[in-house]
């Protein structure tokens, strides 16, 4: 199975640019895609962005789109998430999922998740 750890998350104050990581390990080849979720407390996890491992075609949600970026760097198995001018409404968790065929934005369709990194945004 595959493994997934994130990190690069922290405190910062709104504006600031932060470089999230997912770092996979174990049987990736059979990844299909990669997507960046966000859960904040008393609200559901959101789908933010995906990338497709072969390709690399890149998906976003409406509300990210010209803030947030995803890439990939297939030889080193990460893909980041690149957020910036960030706002306190950014605060939640953030987690990486995988999955071997399309999932979409649906995050009870992906079955492999990392434990999260957390991002707090002060004002």
């Amino acid at each position: 199975q595959v493994q997934l750890v994130e990190s690069g998350g922290g405190l910062v104050q709104a504006g600031a640019s932060l470089r999230l990581s997912c770092a996979a390990s174990g049987r990736t080849f059979s990844t299909y895609a990669v997507a960046w979720f966000r859960q904040a407390p008393g609200k559901e996890r959101a789908f933010l962005a995906a990338i497709t491992w072969s390709s690399g075609s890149t998906y976003y949600a409406d509300f990210v789109k010209g803030r947030f970026t995803i890439s990939r760097d297939n030889a080193k198995n990460t893909v980041y998430l690149q957020v910036n001018s960030l706002k306190p409404e950014d605060t939640a968790v953030y987690y990486c999922a995988t999955d071997q065929t399309y999932s979409g934005t649906n995050y009870r369709l992906y079955n492999t998740w990392g434990q999260g990194t957390h991002v707090t945004v002060s004002s």
